[in-house]
C-alpha cells in the first residue's frame, strides 16, 4: 500500500512538472543582432575602403600595373572575402594610398575602413585607432654603408642616419642610441623611397627602419654589395591592421578572418608568395599559433 502511494505521487510530480516546464509555443530561431558601425555600412553601400602605403615593400605597395599590392594587402583581401561570404552579398574593394604622417587620421575621419600597411601596434597609438590581431612581427633596425668604415660594431656616432618622421622607428633610434656621443644627425626622409634614394646618393650614412622593410630596399640599391643590415635590432615591432576604435563588431570579424587563415595555414602560401625561400623566424611561428584562436 505505502509503495503504491509512493509511486504515484511520483508520477504526479513528474506530470506536474512537465506541465509547468512545456513551452507554451513554439520556441522562436535566434536572431542575429542588427548589423552596426562599419559593418551596416559595409552592408548597406557593398562597398569596402581600403588604405595602403605605395612604397613599403614587402607588405604593402603599388606594383607595376599601379595596384596595390604586398603580404597586408592579401590579408585584407582574405577579410573581405570573408565578409562576402557571411554577408553573403558582394562587396567591391576601393583603394586609397596613405602616408605614414596620415594613414591614422584616415582612419578615424572615415576616409578608409581600414589600413593594410606596416603599422606596429603600441599602447600610445591605441588611444587613436584599434588594431586587429598581430599580422607580422619584426624589428627596427638599419641598412648602412660598408665604405664609410661603418660596421657591426659601430656605434654611429656623429653620423647621419634618415628616418621617417613619426614612424616608431624614429623613437627607436633614440632609445637605441640614447647612450652615443655624439648623437647621430637625423635626417627627415617623407617615406622609404627617399630614405633608400638618400642612403644611395650617400646624403646619409645609414636608413633606419624595420629589418623586412630594409632587406627589400638593399636589394634595390645600384650596388647591394655595399650595404649592410645591422644584425642588432632597435626594437619590437608588432604588426596590425588599422580600424576605428569603439567598433567591436566590425574587429570581431577582421580578427574571425585571420584566425581562420591561421589555423588553416593558408597563411603560410601568401608568407612565401612574398617572402620567398626565407622561412618564417620563430617569433613569427609563435605569433601565427597564438593568434590562431579557435571559434
Amino acid at each position: 500500500m505505502l509503495k503504491t502511494i509512493i509511486v504515484a505521487a511520483g508520477l504526479a510530480l513528474v506530470a506536474a512538472s512537465a506541465q509547468a516546464q512545456a513551452p507554451t509555443s513554439a520556441p522562436r530561431p535566434a536572431q542575429k543582432p542588427p548589423l552596426t558601425g562599419t559593418l551596416k555600412k559595409i552592408n548597406d553601400t557593398g562597398i569596402i575602403t581600403l588604405g595602403f602605403r605605395e612604397a613599403s615593400v614587402p607588405f604593402s605597395s603599388k606594383n607595376a600595373e599601379g595596384k596595390p599590392g604586398g603580404y597586408s594587402v592579401d590579408l585584407c583581401l582574405n577579410v573581405v572575402e570573408q565578409l562576402k561570404y557571411d554577408m553573403k552579398r558582394p562587396i567591391e574593394v576601393r583603394w586609397l594610398p596613405v602616408t605614414i604622417a596620415n594613414r591614422f587620421q584616415m582612419v578615424t575621419s572615415g576616409r578608409i575602413d581600414m589600413e593594410c600597411g606596416s603599422s606596429t601596434n603600441t599602447l600610445a597609438r591605441r588611444k587613436l585607432v584599434d588594431f586587429s590581431l598581430l599580422t607580422f612581427v619584426d624589428g627596427a633596425t638599419l641598412l648602412y654603408r660598408t665604405d664609410r668604415g661603418l660596421g657591426e660594431s659601430s656605434n654611429f656616432a656623429g653620423r647621419r642616419i634618415a628616418v621617417v618622421p613619426g614612424s616608431s622607428s624614429e623613437k627607436a633610434i633614440q632609445t637605441g642610441f640614447a647612450k652615443v656621443t655624439p648623437k647621430p644627425v637625423i635626417v627627415a626622409v617623407k617615406d622609404h623611397d627617399e630614405g633608400r634614394d638618400k642612403l644611395a646618393s650617400g646624403e646619409v650614412d645609414a636608413y633606419c627602419s624595420d629589418r623586412t622593410i630594409l632587406i627589400g630596399l638593399g636589394l634595390q640599391m645600384p650596388n647591394p654589395r655595399e650595404f649592410a643590415i645591422l644584425e642588432q635590432f632597435l626594437s619590437y615591432e608588432p604588426y596590425g591592421l588599422v580600424l576605428r576604435r569603439g567598433d567591436p563588431d566590425f574587429r570581431l570579424e577582421v580578427d574571425r578572418a585571420l584566425a581562420r587563415l591561421y589555423r588553416s595555414g593558408e597563411v603560410g602560401e601568401i608568407y612565401r608568395y612574398w617572402f620567398g625561400a626565407n622561412p618564417p623566424t620563430g617569433l613569427l611561428r609563435a605569433m601565427y599559433m597564438l593568434a590562431s584562436i579557435p571559434e
